[in-house]
């Protein structure tokens, strides 16, 4: 049975009974053919998509970044992690392929199924493993997305009680976030890629426009700081903290195959200049000038989002602080749609009432997790750092260490591919991960406990 938004997997258009044209083919089928493309995304698409996916608050937490970076040593660092990234992605594409290759029947698998099949079509000591990697996959996946959407909550709270509070209504955080759970429903219901598409395409623009807005003010609100105020480069703790705000910046790996799998050509997403790699180097170039401006605006007291840096007095402030929140709010359909997309497939097999009635108990599962993701929120102390410590455990394991294992294996499954380049290549990115995963969750969770004692 396929999710809904993506088309169905691992199964053949068969011949219908009846309707035959004159020239042998299957009415029936033809048609059906031809609905399930009209739901395929466009290139332009899946690149609204992608971008939405890669940038949402993260984009706004780029100054935080920069900070622990130090303003050289981020603007090194970052790119380089996200040709890492890329690559990583294109491992993953890579040995999807492969698998559907190897698979009769089947037309495309999504994160975790890749994950599945690679390994079971490895080398047999690890054929065992197939089943557990997939649920570690899945496990990470449904961490990762959760505490996105958490995140986005609580970016969309901060920015929203700034405003209220400017205008006498002194309510708390608590009920502010209240405020925008209600709306938040609302485009969490939508089940398909294509329809989610003009709710992600005014997201990216609300996004811009703070972004834009954002750092048109830090130019024009009086001298610029002179880079030597700034640090160039930071002590390791600080760099800790940079590597899992930078890889939560990132977050788009959970959605890199099911945007390929939903396009009319999905060979022209990992093209080498196809919708992945230009997309990834326009958002790189967007993060990298937004932290380096931030930073060097702000200073020490830049804030998780940027937007907290306004001046909530003047009145564009506050339109730019709506509108920013209003772009991460309709970014939350498509993170939520991950999660949704993993945990109901063996919910709707294991329940009687998914099974009888499947719609109402998927529209329960919705509204449980959304409140889940609230009640999580509320329990968020810093913005930053709950961004740090979500993409140094959950997002440099999906991005960097999984992608890695399937490398291997799909390597091993081709004569003379497993040469020392393709060691050296991927053991590197592994060192890189364990250091980040290591060194930025302790930091990450440290600071929190820190703060709930402030």
């Amino acid at each position: 049975m396929g999710v809904p938004g993506i088309p169905l997997e691992n199964t053949k258009d068969g011949a219908k009974p009846g309707n035959k044209l004159e020239n042998g083919t299957n009415k029936s089928q033809d048609i059906e053919t031809a609905e399930k493309k009209s739901h395929k995304t466009s290139n332009f698409e899946a690149a609204t998509h992608l971008f939405k996916g890669s940038v949402g608050a993260g984009l706004f937490a780029m100054g935080d970044c920069f900070k622990n970076g130090g303003l050289a040593g981020a603007t090194l660092l970052l790119p380089v992690l996200a040709v890492i990234c890329v690559h990583c992605e294109q491992m993953l594409i890579e040995g999807s392929i492969l698998a559907v290759e190897k698979t009769p029947g089947a037309t495309f698998y999504d994160y975790p199924e890749t994950v599945e099949k690679c390994f079971e079509k490895g080398p047999a000591p690890l054929r065992r493993l197939s089943k557990l990697m997939k649920l570690i996959v899945e496990m990470f996946l449904c961490v990762t997305q959760f505490g996105f959407c958490s995140i986005y909550f609580v970016f969309i709270t901060e920015n929203l009680h700034q405003v209220l509070e400017i205008h006498g209504l002194n309510i708390s955080p608590t009920l502010t976030m209240l405020i925008a759970l209600l709306p938040a429903m609302i485009p969490s219901l939508m089940t398909n890629l294509k329809y989610i598409s003009p709710v992600s395409a005014f997201a990216n623009v609300a996004l811009l426009f703070g972004l834009i807005a954002t750092l048109a003010i830090a130019f024009t609100s009086g001298p610029m700081p002179s880079i030597s105020e700034r640090h160039l480069f930071t002590s390791g703790t600080q760099m800790s903290l940079f590597f899992g705000t930078a890889l939560f910046s990132y977050e788009g790996i959970a959605l890199i195959l099911p945007l390929r799998n939903s396009m009319r050509e999905p060979e022209k997403f990992s093209s080498r200049f196809g919708v992945l790699n230009i997309t990834m180097v326009i958002i790189t170039i967007i993060f990298m000038f937004t932290g380096f401006t931030s930073y060097l605006k702000w200073g020490e007291e830049v804030q998780g989002s940027i937007t907290l840096n306004l001046n909530v007095e003047e009145i564009f402030s506050q339109v730019i602080k709506i509108v920013a929140a209003l772009g991460v709010f309709f970014g939350y359909p498509i993170q939520f749609f991950v999660m949704i997309k993993i945990l109901w497939p063996p919910l709707k097999q294991r329940l009687n009432c998914a099974q009888s009635h499947p719609i109402k108990t998927q529209v329960g599962l919705r509204f449980i997790l959304i409140l889940m993701t609230f009640g999580v929120a509320l329990l968020v102390p810093k913005l930053h750092l709950f961004i740090s410590l979500i993409g140094a455990f959950c997002s440099t394991a999906l991005a960097f260490v999984i992608p890695v294992f399937i490398d291997f294996v799909v390597k091993a499954q081709i004569p003379k591919s497993l040469t020392v380049w393709v060691y050296l290549k991927n053991m590197a990115i592994l060192l890189v991960a364990v250091l980040g995963i290591v060194t930025g969750t302790y930091e990450s969770i440290v600071e929190i406990v820190k703060a709930f004692y402030v």
